[in-house]
């Protein structure tokens, strides 16, 4: 089975995004660098599709996001941000499969033919997420769900591109973690520019 990641851009104090769901700064590296990349392409060119404006970063943030974009088989997330994102209208970023945490069902009618697939509990969304992604790795959103995933035992790597911002208050990484979790030292640290790059295994 493909190994499941809770990954995202956080702040230096530890916030996905503000109270209003507004990333603020924290993407700015995606945008500030001298090299393109794309999630559905392997060396060159951009993604308009979702933001209408090119990725760019470092060339060594785009060494360490090519490999790791093209790993993925199967995004999972919370509801919230797929209202957000309107579900990337059924094209999303990286992978071919996207399974959404949710007590509500798939909008009716909305993009038939996506693989998109909703599920009422965490520890159902990774079963369904392995099966679709084979040996690829499994994305899961950090946040609410991501940590109900991670304290069901889950999780088996934290990624974590840490931009130079400070909110102060907001949407946490770790949202709901209430009792002490261990992860080794990071096996990636990388450093970007406007962006640190970290990964650890959970601790078993």
């Amino acid at each position: 089975m493909g190994t499941v990641i809770m990954h995202n851009v956080v702040s230096v104090d530890g916030y996905i995004a503000d109270q209003n769901d507004d990333v603020g700064s924290l993407h700015e590296w995606y945008f500030s660098g001298d090299t393109p990349i794309s999630p559905h392409d392997d060396e060159q060119g951009y993604d308009h599709s979702a933001t209408g404006t090119p990725f760019k970063v470092s060339r060594t943030s785009a060494d360490y996001v090519r490999p790791m974009w093209a790993s993925i088989g199967t995004i999972v997330m919370g509801r919230r941000l797929f209202d957000l994102v309107n579900g990337w209208e059924g094209q999303p970023p990286a992978g071919e499969h996207v399974v959404v945490v949710s007590h509500r069902p798939k909008p009716e009618g909305w993009h038939p033919g996506a693989s998109y697939h909703f599920v009422d509990n965490a520890p159902a969304a990774i079963a369904i997420a392995q099966d679709l992604a084979g040996d690829r790795t499994i994305a899961v959103n950090a946040g609410n769900v991501g940590s109900q995933i991670l304290a069901a035992g889950l999780v088996d790597e934290v990624a974590m591109d840490v931009a130079p911002v400070i909110f102060g208050s907001g949407k946490r990484f770790f949202d709901g973690i209430h009792e002490q979790q261990l992860l080794e030292d990071p096996h990636v640290v990388i450093q970007g520019d406007r962006v640190l790059h970290l990964r650890f295994r959970v601790r078993r």
